[in-house]
């Protein structure tokens, strides 16, 4: 499970980068701003849908009991 997150995290970060590498790039000669920024546009969403969708799994491990939450407890002892 921890690979899985780990991967989704890596997917969630390049797709981010290829939309800073998008905005950033300068226009050639020749070069259609639409088409980049179409290009950008659809990184962005990837990251937002990888990101709801790592969300939404995260929720359904927990309720399946995959895995367990752990940290501070609620009330003190």
């Amino acid at each position: 499970m921890k690979i899985l997150v780990a991967l989704a995290f890596l997917a969630i970060i390049a797709s981010l980068a290829s939309a800073l590498f998008f905005m950033m790039r300068g226009s050639r000669p020749g070069d259609d701003d639409r088409k980049r920024s179409a290009r950008m546009e659809w990184s962005l969403a990837l990251r937002v849908g990888l990101s709801v969708v790592l969300f939404l799994c995260l929720l359904l491990a927990w309720k399946l009991g995959y895995i367990q939450p752990t940290g501070l407890p609620a009330a003190p002892q």
